[in-house]
């Protein structure tokens, strides 16, 4: 399937505003073009001076940093010679003073369709200061590698507003980029001068191997459309003590604890819940760095057999619940701090409304908290219809 990402179009055809004005681009090492050629250098012989600052997201320029908190300074693109201006550390959105640098700031992230995920917040926050700045943001939209029609979760509660998510959404969002740059200007009165440029040729029911472009890593532990599908789900790993995965070759497809039997949880699994479209593998691992680094951990890797049927938030949220029933005195929720948060459980932030962690602990079964949020999940799908860019 023939996809044109936004960037590409704007090097063809840039849009008349573009051509005077000084740019500049928010992305990482994972902004490529086909051919897995880096595509900051490309804009900047195609407006040669008019490129004046680089800002990266989380994991850093290079996607070279792990986990949260893991802060990236500011530097000098090696290629270019551009300043890189870090939004991950000790400031989350661009100053004043390096927009003053710019007049237009051009974005392309490789986002992989979860809330919480950082790169639409960090998005969400340069939108933010290009209002206060009065610059001009053009979103350089890409497709959802997890399609654009399955959407799952609560929504986020707006005290539970952090980094992993700056506005309601649920988990499972189904937007692009693009898209959701412009239902956050709307639902979170962020009154940027906003345009996306989009894709052509993407349907978004596509997933990203449905496409010919390249997949690169956008950080160091989602390596492959397979961690993506997961990911909506196994992310809630980290507000917990059980390991995601992070230190073996498949993170958030692998997961589980040194004081867990895999086979006992998932015959619990079996007996308590219907979870369509995936296979709970037994296994056992030993992560080399993060959670339980060294011991060998009894678990599993997720394997999706129906990507169309498998919903991985709740299917995590299965997977715990029957956890915490089987170890309760095992199982720990992680403390704070969390991506710069200190007065909020991490597992809340991650989930959005801590009603769900309250639900979990009191073997509420997870269908019943899903109905719970049936209303709200309904409102968003109605209200996203106007946001929608792609058939």
């Amino acid at each position: 399937m023939g996809v044109t990402i936004g960037f590409v179009r704007l090097l063809a055809d840039p849009p008349p505003e573009v051509e005077a004005a000084r740019l500049g681009l928010l992305c990482n090492q994972a902004t490529v073009g086909h051919g897995w050629r880096p595509l900051w250098p490309e804009l900047a012989k195609r407006f040669p001076g008019q490129v004046r600052a680089l800002f990266s997201p989380q994991h850093g320029w290079w996607g070279e940093k792990q986990d949260n908190m893991v802060a990236s300074a500011d530097g000098i693109d090696p290629v270019t010679g551009l300043p890189v201006f870090s939004l991950y550390g000790e400031r989350l959105q661009p100053t004043a003073e390096s927009l003053d640098l710019i007049d237009i700031l051009l974005v392309d992230l490789p986002d992989v369709g979860t809330r919480v995920y950082t790169f639409a917040a960090t998005m969400a926050y340069a939108m933010q200061a290009a209002a206060r700045a009065g610059k001009k943001v053009l979103i350089l939209d890409r497709p959802n590698p997890i399609g654009g029609v399955q959407v799952e979760g609560n929504l986020l509660q707006p005290e539970m507003a952090s980094i992993v998510g700056p506005y309601p959404l649920p988990m499972r969002h189904g937007f692009t980029l693009g898209e959701l740059a412009r239902y956050y200007n709307d639902v979170g009165q962020i009154g940027c001068e906003l345009a996306v440029l989009p894709v052509w040729g993407w349907n978004r029911a596509h997933y990203f191997d449905a496409t010919d472009l390249p997949w690169v890593l956008p950080s160091p532990n989602l390596p492959t459309l397979e961690t993506a599908m997961v990911y909506p789900g196994q992310v809630l790993l980290e507000g917990t003590n059980l390991s995601e995965g992070r230190g073996t070759t498949r993170p958030f497809e692998l997961c589980g604890a040194p004081f867990l039997d895999p086979y006992a949880v998932t015959a619990r699994l079996r007996q308590r819940h219907d979870l369509p479209g995936v296979v709970f593998r037994e296994t056992w691992f030993q992560p080399t760095f993060h959670k339980w680094a060294g011991e060998v951990c009894g678990g599993w890797q997720l394997h999706v057999t129906d990507r169309l049927a498998y919903q991985p938030y709740e299917t995590t949220l299965a997977l715990l619940q029957v956890i915490l029933e089987l170890y309760p005195d095992h199982f720990q929720w992680r403390h704070p701090p969390y991506e710069y948060v200190h007065d909020r459980l991490p597992f809340d932030l991650l989930t959005g409304d801590p009603r769900i962690r309250e639900g979990l602990t009191a073997q509420v079964p997870v269908p019943v908290l899903a109905e719970q949020w049936q209303a709200e999940s309904a409102d968003f799908l109605h209200l996203r219809q106007k946001y929608l860019l792609y058939p």
